[in-house]
C-alpha cells in the first residue's frame, strides 16, 4: 500500500470554539482527585473525537457544591496547601479543613489546575471552569447539561 486511506484532522481554533458546550457537575459526597480529573478532561477536550493537543477544544463544566467535597485517608488533616505572599519568610499553609472553611473553591480550583498544562493553553482552559460553594449558579442561559460523576 503505498498511499494512505486516512488523514489525522487535526482542528483549528476557530473551528474548536464553534461548537462549545456547557456541563454542570455537582460535587457533593465527591472525591476531590477524581472528581478533578474527570473535569479537567472536559476541560481539555479530551471527550470529544476532534481532541487536538495543540487546540483549546475543551467546554464550559460550572462546578457545584465545592463546599461539600471529601479527601480520602488522612488528607483532611495531613494534606498542606502552600502559598507564598511574596516577602521574605512569608510562607503560608493551610489544610483542608481550613480551606473548607474559608474559600471551598479554592480546593477544586488548586487539583483541576495541576492537571492541566501549564502554558498559556493551560490558563485559558482554566478560565472556562467556574466553581461555586452552593447548589445555585447564575448560567441558566447557556443550559447546561447535568454530569453524574
Amino acid at each position: 500500500m503505498n498511499t494512505l486511506s486516512y488523514r489525522t484532522v487535526s482542528i483549528s481554533k476557530e473551528a474548536a470554539q464553534a461548537n462549545r458546550e456547557w456541563f454542570v457537575i455537582d460535587l457533593e459526597g465527591q472525591v476531590v482527585g477524581r472528581a478533578a480529573t474527570r473535569i479537567a478532561s472536559i476541560l481539555r477536550g479530551k471527550h470529544k473525537p476532534t481532541y487536538t493537543p495543540h487546540t483549546d477544544c475543551g467546554d464550559y463544566v460550572i462546578v457545584l457544591n465545592a463546599d461539600k467535597v471529601r479527601f480520602t485517608g488522612k488528607k483532611m488533616t495531613d494534606k498542606q496547601y502552600l502559598r507564598h505572599t511574596g516577602y521574605p519568610g512569608g510562607q503560608r499553609s493551610r489544610t483542608p479543613q481550613q480551606m473548607l472553611r474559608t474559600f471551598p473553591e479554592r480546593i477544586i480550583e488548586s487539583a483541576v489546575r495541576g492537571m492541566l498544562p501549564k502554558n498559556i493553553l493551560g490558563r485559558a482552559m482554566f478560565k472556562k471552569m467556574l466553581v461555586y460553594s452552593g447548589s445555585k449558579h447564575p448560567h441558566q442561559a447557556q443550559q447546561p447539561k447535568t454530569i453524574e460523576l
